[in-house]
């Protein structure tokens, strides 16, 4: 039976709380949390806490109760593959900058456009091949067409595709112009 905590279960957990939280750090740090560490333990054991409070109270050992919680939830944090923020005092160097979000969308909205202006049957030989990662012959297979027709159409769709107004700023400069 598992009931949710009523107005009068509040008060005693909030008393609870307040009684218990500084053993519960300190013994998240004792079993070799940092103090911040400690802290996410402490309020995730009582947020657990508050929601099976009344088979909190219900335990024969309410204080042993709670530690297994503190336990199990400090095991549950490093069972994870990370752990959350580390803190440090320099920050790693980041030689690639983050790329503009704003370029991203325009690039993202450049190329659907592109493949918009594409017949069904050449967008979708390029998205197979091209973004779906298929070899020719895999995508004929999906197609259900020869080898052949994948080629050709893929020919003239990358033909379309460098033609098109959508993506002229996506296009490298190859003149040779370096001034």
């Amino acid at each position: 039976m598992n009931t949710l905590p009523t107005a009068a279960d509040d008060g005693d957990f909030a008393a609870y709380v307040q009684e218990s939280w500084p053993a519960l750090v300190r013994s998240a740090v004792f079993l070799g949390c940092t103090p911040h560490e400690a802290e996410d333990i402490a309020q995730t054991t009582l947020v657990r806490c508050y929601a099976a409070w009344p088979r909190v109270v219900r335990a024969d050992n309410r204080t042993a109760y709670v530690y297994r919680m503190l336990l199990n939830c400090l095991r549950d944090s490093r069972r994870r593959r990370w752990w959350g923020e580390r803190p440090t005092e320099h920050l790693p160097h980041d030689p690639t900058p983050a790329p503009d979000a704003m370029s991203v969308v325009d690039t993202a909205d450049a190329v659907h456009r592109a493949l918009a202006g594409l017949g069904k049957p050449h967008r979708d030989v390029v998205v197979l091949r091209y973004f779906a990662g298929l070899t020719e012959a895999e995508t004929a297979e999906a197609l259900g067409v020869p080898a052949g027709t994948v080629k050709s159409r893929l020919s003239r769709s990358l033909a379309r595709l460098a033609a098109d107004a959508h993506l002229a700023d996506l296009k490298p400069d190859l003149t040779g112009d370096l001034s």
